[in-house]
């Protein structure tokens, strides 16, 4: 029935399209009258555009309008001119959607228009891409267009001044790395005084490699973190003492979920080097953690694979990017401990100070809307997560690129000898080659390969990322060879060389299927932008770590009923079936990766949104007296719940401690008429009324500005103090919640009910902190007043 309904309406994304183009015609029959104004009065438009937002039209009613004008700017500007699928793209983008558009679409230039469209509104819009070359070439290329239509752009990188990018964010449309946006957010919620913030509401973001950004960056949080000192022999000591440790003996490591964790001959071997009777005791929990993180350090991580080592330092490897990650560190000890792996300087161990995952920033933005050439596998997670819609925009020309069936070999190195023949098969006849590897061992090993037959090539990865764009704009050229890891993958079209198209385009080898079908798909769409010919071929081997990861029993079985040529190669159709389902699965474990932290984070969410909303308040000066009279007013009602709950008999009922409290939060009452004879009601009623007429002594010292000052600093350095002890308590739930799994109970509820316990803990420590605080800053105050002398 559904089928049939389809048949006869069509498909959503066939009646998008349709409207589209639609639209795109209206833009058409534009042109003409647009491309008469002068320089003046096409820059006009801007200011036009704006007048009748204000007069209460809607973008929508401009849209087709302002599309023209841009495409006018542009080709007087650039000498470029949006083709009809650039602008469905952009159609796509300013109704919040991903548009879906291959390499070599310019996709760049489709950012143009929905980035100008909802610039008018005056509220800011972010471009977002993968990395600082990308932001600062788009800004340069269409900032000039823009500005040409009177509009502000600018750049925001990590490493500049608070000044400058207050002044970023103030223009209209602000260009940058997706990570310094979140980090910007967090900064901003860190500050003393509303002048030190640097970001606007958010309003607008057009994210560039949308998967990339929103999906592949979204297993690791967004960590803001404080030096912390940490014991470096103690470092040093660990690392040396698991080196020797073996898997099965002292330790099972889990490849499937990559988790470590000691066995009972490993703990007994740590608690006799160590002396102790048992290491899970609580003051061993430091020795615990330096323990499990030496462990940690040394299985799940490693060198060339996860991070480099460069000029003595520990840089940290993008999996996806293939990038070496400047300014990232791993927290709770994890980075100190691979410095010690490796025998370097050890650092100060990192303390979250900050923390969010890139999905809670990004769905923080009124309005999101994004581009890639590969979303629509991903399309349920990113319409569940962000309510986004993928839209497939058709190519400007066919394309003409040929996808050739998968080779499978039984060993990894069949499977590299017979990449580096196809590749030496290519050189011959001048056809450009590129490589891509998952790894920068990998690269390295084809490397190896290709010198062995004296074929002259490039490598590119994260150790040579300062040639990246020489190094990619050359890859088409005649008789080329390039490796290089997923870095090639994303933002620089690889043009082709003279005569290169004859001799059928560029020939790209993948040596290993990646996690995410999007990665082998950006890999295959170097080749063939624009229409041109291409051919792609994955060359993969049995012995690939996925296959082992993710179905290692499966696998021993399938080799038993298989068989290979002489090269290795293997041709039967159950291994490609094979090869297929075990990507999906490592897809759906990854997807299960990031659905697990982002319901982690959205327990702490909440929590932080609380704080946040407090801080919002502190930094309005006005606010700090009706959040000082309900924080004491809470925690006076608390300390009654406390020490005489309602519903217990009053013989257990603690009033002199009730007394003792209270007098520390109200010093300016006596609290004698508490006593066993008072009845419940008439005994909170009387509280009241001391808690009423102390507020209103409070109210009045804090109109004396220079108190008030001093109160409201005092409230905020407490709640950040008590806000941070609260995220490492997380963090050490976090880190323990995992083993819970073995219980009946859901892991994730344990986290849910513990960490809302040690929330209210928390802010009840924060009330009572406070509370007492003020009370003593307040008799300070009233002795000076009364002439009293203190010390």
């Amino acid at each position: 029935m559904i089928t049939l309904i389809k048949k006869i309406t069509g498909s959503r994304d066939d009646r998008q399209l349709k409207d589209y183009r639609k639209h795109v015609q209206e833009i058409n029959k534009l042109e003409e009258s647009i491309s008469l104004l002068t320089d003046e009065e096409l820059r006009a438009q801007t200011a036009r555009f704006r007048e009748r937002l204000t007069d209460g039209e809607e973008l929508s009613d401009i849209r087709n309008e302002a599309f023209a004008t841009v495409r006018e700017a542009s080709k007087r500007v650039l000498g470029m001119r949006h083709f009809d699928v650039q602008l469905i793209g952009g159609l796509a983008l300013s109704d919040s959607n991903i548009a879906e558009m291959p390499t070599g679409e310019g996709k760049t230039l489709v950012a143009s228009l929905p980035s100008y469209l909802h610039a008018l509104e005056g509220k800011g819009v972010h471009v977002i891409t993968v990395n600082e070359y990308l932001a600062r070439r788009d800004r340069d290329l269409i900032g000039q267009v823009h500005e040409y239509l009177g509009l502000s752009v600018s750049l925001n990188i990590p490493g500049i001044d608070p000044d400058r990018k207050r002044m970023a964010y103030k223009a209209d449309i602000t260009y940058g790395i997706g990570s310094e946006y979140g980090f910007d957010y967090l900064r901003d919620n860190m500050v003393y005084d509303l002048n030190e913030r640097v970001q606007r509401p958010l309003h607008f973001a057009i994210i560039d490699e949308v998967d990339s950004v929103l999906i592949d960056e979204a297993k690791t949080p967004l960590i803001i973190a404080g030096k912390d000192g940490i014991s470096t022999e103690l470092s040093y000591l660990c690392a040396r003492i698991v080196k020797g440790f073996e898997e099965g003996t002292e330790f099972h490591f889990d490849l499937e979920t990559k988790t470590t964790n000691l066995t009972e001959e490993g703990i007994a071997k740590i608690e006799r080097g160590f002396d102790i009777d048992n290491l899970y005791d609580l003051e061993h929990q430091t020795l615990y953690h330096y323990v499990i993180q030496a462990l940690r350090a040394r299985v799940m991580f490693k060198r060339d694979v996860d991070y480099i080592v460069k000029e003595g330092k520990i840089l940290l490897i993008d999996m996806f990017t293939g990038r070496a990650m400047e300014g990232r560190s791993l927290s709770n000890g994890l980075h100190q401990a691979i410095e010690a792996k490796e025998g370097l300087e050890v650092t100060e161990e990192n303390k979250t100070q900050a923390a969010i995952t890139i999905q809670n920033y990004f769905r923080k933005y009124e309005k999101l809307a994004g581009m890639t050439g590969t979303a629509k596998t991903e399309e349920k997670e990113l319409r569940d997560i962000y309510n986004l819609g993928v839209v497939q925009v058709p190519t400007n020309k066919p394309i003409a690129r040929e996808d050739l069936e998968d080779r499978i070999f039984d060993t990894i190195e069949q499977k590299y000898e017979n990449a580096v023949d196809r590749a030496e098969e290519m050189h011959q006849f001048g056809r450009p080659v590129l490589i891509g590897t998952t790894s920068i061992i990998q690269s390295e090993l084809v490397s190896k390969a290709l010198k062995k037959r004296g074929l002259p090539h490039e490598v590119l990865n994260a150790k040579s990322v300062e040639q990246e764009v020489r190094l990619i704009s050359m890859a088409g050229q005649k008789g080329n060879i390039t490796v290089a890891t997923n870095m090639a993958g994303r933002g620089t079209d690889i043009v082709l060389g003279e005569g290169v198209r004859e001799l059928g385009g560029l020939y790209v080898i993948g040596t290993e299927r990646h996690e995410s079908r999007r990665i082998d798909n950006q890999l295959k769409g170097r080749s063939g932008r624009q229409g041109d010919p291409g051919t792609a071929e994955f060359f993969v081997s049995l012995e690939d770590e996925m296959y082992r990861r993710f179905a290692g029993e499966e696998l021993e079985k399938l080799k038993s009923k298989i068989s290979s040529n002489k090269n290795g190669e293997i041709t039967n159709k159950k291994v490609k079936e094979f090869i297929d389902r075990v990507q999906r699965i490592c897809e759906g474990a990854n997807f299960s990766m990031r659905e697990y932290n982002l319901k982690l984070d959205d327990v702490l969410g909440l929590q932080r949104a609380t704080i946040y909303d407090l801080r919002d308040k502190l930094l309005e000066r006005e606010a700090v007296h009706p959040i000082l009279k309900k924080i004491i007013s809470s925690h006076v009602e608390e300390e009654i719940r406390m020490q005489c709950p309602e519903d217990e008999p009053e013989e257990s009922w603690e009033l002199e401690l009730l007394k003792e409290n209270l007098s520390y939060m109200i010093p300016t009452a006596e609290f004698d008429f508490i006593n066993e004879e008072t009845p419940y009601k008439a005994m909170k009623k009387q509280i009241k009324e001391a808690t009423d007429h102390y507020v209103e002594l409070v109210d009045e010292h804090l109109k004396e500005p220079e108190f008030a000052e001093k109160l409201r600093r005092f409230l905020l350095s407490r709640t950040d103090y008590y806000w941070l002890r609260h995220i490492d308590a997380m963090d050490r739930l976090k880190e323990g919640v995992g083993l819970r799994s073995y219980s009946q109970e859901d892991p994730m509820r344990q986290y849910q009910r513990e960490g809302l316990e040690l929330f209210r803990m928390m802010h009840y420590q924060l009330e009572q902190d406070v509370s007492r605080q003020t009370a003593q800053l307040i008799t300070q105050m009233e002795k000076r007043k009364n002439g009293v002398t203190t010390t």
